[in-house]
């Protein structure tokens, strides 16, 4: 075997809990390991990539991965972690889902390849849907007993917590049993003896050990890693605007880019081991690097390089940087002019924006009808004139006096212009 996994796992702070004799199990030869995916929509994010990156670890030190899309437990819903029922879908939605998601895992797992270790995609649709509940009950429900059912810490915490009045359906009750009887399928399948997940699936994988060794007379093993979480106490993975995806179409390449690059010192020193396929020396340094000059931001830079590069490309990494530098650069007008008007508009996003007709602006607009008269950004003229007497108003970053006229020369992307009282007030004009 190349690196050992579980090693790597450890420096990395990715390891929660394994199973006792996972490491001898893994030296012995290449084994097949499977991490599920919800496909409850057509992109995954970032509370995502945790899992993605134990399998992408998993294959790079020469072993098979195995993504599981849980086509069958996303028609039921996984009680661990959740205090409510989610919506049920419908096999084409799934199927696009899944197609979705692979493309999104294939940037972190190679399924292309002739190596014995290619990556795998399955989905647990396609051998429950022809399971009838009675041979369900028979084959795998007679195996597990309620009272181990009810000790698990998903059930308890469901049934005893605050939302213990609306209690919990018996189909969340038997996700434990379905995604179990998945570890079974797949190790009988596919010789696959290990599971690996967030540390809140430690019940669910744990009774799919159980099965294989009731009904499979064999093995199986668990590992886990610890559920992420921001030194401040808010919710990793969540940003202003909800989740943060995977598809640019859902979180654009730069407000991905932003996401990281905003991260404490503390929180981008552990995301860096975790997020990213630097090894232990060149993390280091670059934590070293950053302590001395902490200011410059080098570890959240190379965190978000690194990242955005692998889930968008290099391409989208070095958009998303200039745009990020834009509104401190010197040569400000060329350089926004170089950005699409979407990243603009997300480097813009909350601005104050005022429309004015194309005929208007033909027309010739002065800086009092651009601050005050057709725009209402200042209150009154009078305003708009001490403002340019003070010599605080500039057009796209560039200072302006009472008599400058804005012409199409200033227009950005065609249609905006960039207005600014003082630092901090910035406006945008949109021609229309």
């Amino acid at each position: 075997m190349d690196k050992n996994f579980v090693e790597e796992l450890k420096w990395r702070g990715m390891l929660h809990d394994s199973m006792p004799g996972v490491e001898e199990h893994l030296a012995e030869t290449m084994r097949s390991a499977y991490v599920g995916f919800d496909p409850t929509a057509d992109s995954l994010h970032i509370g995502n990539l945790v899992p993605i990156m134990l399998l992408a670890h998993y294959q790079r030190c020469g072993h098979q991965p195995v993504a599981l899309v849980g086509g069958a437990t996303g028609m039921i819903g996984d009680p661990s972690g959740k205090s409510s029922e989610r919506n049920l879908l419908d096999e084409t939605t799934l199927r696009h889902n899944q197609e979705a998601i692979k493309l999104q895992l294939a940037h972190f797992l190679d399924f292309e390849s002739d190596a014995p270790n290619a990556a795998k995609l399955v989905n647990n649709y396609d051998w429950m849907k022809e399971f009838s509940f009675l041979e369900f009950i028979r084959d795998v429900g007679k195996h597990i007993t309620v009272n181990y059912m009810m000790a698990k810490d998903s059930v308890k915490n469901r049934i005893s917590g605050e939302s213990s009045s609306d209690g919990m359906s018996f189909t969340e009750f038997t996700y434990q049993l379905v995604q179990g009887y998945d570890f079974l399928h797949l190790y009988r399948a596919d010789n696959c003896t290990i599971q690996m997940g967030g540390s809140d699936q430690w019940g669910n994988i744990t009774t799919g050990t159980e099965l294989i060794r009731r009904i499979g007379n064999g093995k199986g093993f668990a590992i886990t890693c610890p559920l992420i979480t921001k030194s401040d106490g808010s919710k990793f993975g969540k940003s202003e605007g909800g989740n943060v995806w995977l598809d640019a179409k859902r979180t654009s390449p730069y407000k991905f880019y932003q996401y990281w690059l905003n991260s404490s010192d503390e929180d981008a020193e552990k995301y860096i081991k975790i997020f990213t396929f630097l090894n232990q020396e060149e993390v280091e340094t670059i934590v070293e690097t950053h302590k001395e000059a902490p200011h410059l931001r080098g570890l959240q830079k190379r965190l978000a390089q690194e990242i955005t590069s692998m889930v968008h490309s290099e391409d989208d990494f070095k958009n998303a940087e200039k745009a990020s530098n834009v509104l401190f650069s010197k040569s400000f007008k060329t350089d926004i002019a170089t950005i699409d008007e979407k990243t603009f508009l997300d480097v813009f996003e909350g601005v104050p924006q005022a429309e004015i007709s194309k005929a208007d602006f033909d027309a010739g607009l002065d800086m009092i009808a651009a601050l005050a008269a057709k725009t209402d950004f200042l209150s009154s003229n009078g305003e708009a004139r001490r403002a340019l007497k003070e010599n605080s108003v500039s057009v796209n970053k560039e200072k302006v006096n009472e008599d400058y006229i804005i012409s199409s020369e200033d227009l950005i992307n065609g249609k905006y212009v960039i207005l600014n009282k003082g630092k901090r007030i910035t406006y945008i004009i949109k021609v229309v």
